[in-house]
């Protein structure tokens, strides 16, 4: 990845131009948290700007976690991490931004140059163990060391993207089925979805040094599945490894965390192997060649300035002023005169024509009032009626006014003005109260949960049940594998995926089986329970492992929607 074209990929057309201020330069790659992208800070230093993905941060409680990850990750300063620099876990979307390595991965630079010599993997080992120093020390556990998050600088690896699996909650899967971490890199305890300390980033560590040394993973190739169980049920092949490091590996590589080397214990054996080249700093011409050719990095994106245009029209010039003689001057102060003359009079004429106008109108006004016509008794006779009420209440209101009372209106009245409304329709202007609409259930996802013989799950929490005593649970004879449970119903879509409350809900209605096959279950497949309560849960099929019953597991991304829960 030597070519500037291959390292700074142009944004495409559902890129955003801008994040937070941030002028986006290039696309860097995508992963599974979201895309990066080169970006600068206002001072022109290059950024890797990292952007959530929306399904990611449509989730509450991946905000949560991120929150609290990326508040972390801020205690973080190492020599051989990339710092984050600015972060924001309730953006629209959710970002973060680290500094820029200018330099290739691991992964990369293995792919370009071949395995690495054992002095280049010493040096590797130190520098990464240091920077897991600096991680575990702000009380983040990595998850995710591989040589793809371990970039190669001029002055030594940087390593990247620490605290983000844990912000995700997941530890091999997201809840779409991409890869976050590489099982190929996993701890046994990670694998079989035990707990992760700090001593599984150190598994990781023995396993990207073997991968440096040997240009392939220790435990080699093939599917994940193949992967995962031979990390967790057999030792790793020494063997093939330089006899040089066979003791650290055997180290770091221990089955048992508790037997494996702290951070501090891999530097010191590793120092202790360098002799005085770890002392007088003999590595950064290791690591300039480790680099290759330097790539130039694309400059910050100007601000765009407006630019306002104007027609291009040629104004007229002026014509000349004509000569006017005395004779003519005199001729026109004349006119000027005249048609003054003439519009001060018309208007005074308008205005005198106005005011006769309004008198004339007033005085018949006052004229129909005094003597009103015969023609117009009987409406007039109403008219009087209604005046004569309107008075009498505007008696009582003053009378009222004057003794001081403020009473407010009698019971009855309101009771009168009630029955009006209820007869004559609603009163101007009131609404009736409307019920509110009622809320769909809010959905909680549970990311990754791991079901075999030995667990289960429930529908209420805690989901996860190391026994068989779960809502759920995982069985698998010579038959066919398949889920069971006693409280709640299931059945299996084969729709088109993005199963919702709503397409679940529909699915079970009928549905009365409380064993569900898993032989047309595949990585994707969606299922729907339904337990007695009336919660309903959707499982995203992730992995299913039935070919050896005696072994077999399935994992899954799990979402309840509760009854009741607003």
């Amino acid at each position: 990845m030597n070519d500037a074209t291959e390292v700074f990929q142009p944004l495409q057309a559902d890129d955003p131009p801008v994040v937070a201020g941030y002028r986006l330069a290039a696309r860097l790659g995508a992963g599974g948290m979201g895309r990066v992208y080169l970006s600068h800070t206002q001072g022109g230093r290059p950024v890797a700007l990292k952007v959530v993905r929306p399904e990611l941060a449509d989730d509450p409680s991946f905000r949560r976690r991120f929150r609290r990850e990326v508040e972390a990750a801020r205690r973080v300063r190492g020599a051989y991490t990339a710092e984050l620099i600015d972060a924001d876990a309730d953006g629209v979307p959710p970002w973060l931004a680290t500094l820029y390595v200018p330099g290739p991965s691991l992964t990369e630079a293995v792919a370009r140059r071949g395995p690495l010599p054992v002095p280049t993997v010493l040096w590797l080992v130190a520098g990464v163990a240091e920077a897991l120093q600096a991680i575990h020390g702000a009380g983040i556990v990595h998850r995710d060391l591989k040589p793809s998050n371990v970039l190669l600088a001029a002055d030594g690896p940087r390593v990247i993207d620490f605290g983000i699996s844990l912000a995700s909650g997941v530890s091999s899967y997201t809840a779409t089925g991409s890869a976050v971490g590489t099982p190929s890199f996993m701890a046994p305890e990670q694998a079989s979805a035990g707990e992760v300390t700090a001593a599984t980033d150190i598994f990781a560590l023995g396993q990207t040094a073997a991968f440096a040394v040997l240009g392939k993973p220790l435990y080699g190739d093939g599917s994940a599945i193949s992967v995962l169980y031979r990390i967790v049920h057999s030792e790793p092949d020494l063997s093939q490894l330089p006899e040089q490091l066979r003791p650290l590996m055997a180290r770091c590589l221990a089955a048992d965390p508790e037997e494996r080397a702290t951070p501090a214990e891999v530097v010191e054996w590793c120092r202790q192997r360098l002799g005085g080249d770890g002392d007088a700093g003999a590595g950064s011409a290791l690591w300039r060649e480790l680099m290759g050719p330097e790539v130039s990095v694309p400059a910050p994106v100007p601000a765009p300035t407006p630019v306002h245009t104007l027609p291009f029209v040629t104004r007229p010039q002026p014509l000349p002023a004509p000569v006017v003689g005395p004779e003519e001057q005199r001729a026109r102060r004349r006119r000027t005169v005249l048609i003054t003359v003439a519009a001060v009079t018309a208007g005074v004429l308008l205005l005198t024509g106005l005011a006769w106008t309004l008198v004339e109108a007033v005085g018949k006004a006052r004229s129909s009032w005094a003597s009103p016509s015969a023609s117009s008794d009987t409406a007039s006779g109403k008219a009087s009626d209604t005046s004569s009420d309107a008075s009498s209440a505007s008696d009582t209101a003053s009378s009222s006014s004057a003794s001081g009372s403020s009473s407010a209106p009698s019971s009855s009245g309101a009771s009168s003005g009630a029955a009006s409304a209820g007869s004559g329709g609603a009163a101007p202007g009131a609404s009736r109260p409307s019920p509110a609409a009622p809320k769909a259930p809010q959905a909680v996802p549970y990311p990754f949960q791991w079901l075999d013989a030995k667990t289960s799950l429930s529908i209420k929490e805690p989901v996860r049940h190391e026994d068989n005593k779960g809502d759920i649970r995982f069985d698998c004879k010579e038959a066919g594998c398949a889920l069971e449970s006693d409280t709640s119903v299931m059945t299996m879509l084969f729709s088109k995926p993005g199963a919702s409350f709503d397409s679940c809900r529909l699915a079970l209605t009928g549905a009365d089986s409380h064993r569900l096959p898993l032989a047309a279950a595949a990585a994707g497949s969606e299922i729907c329970v339904k337990h007695s309560s009336g919660d309903i849960a959707l499982l995203v099929v992730q992995t299913k492992s039935t070919a050896l019953p005696k072994i077999a597991f399935m994992t899954a991304d799990m979402t309840v929607w509760r009854a009741g829960a607003q």
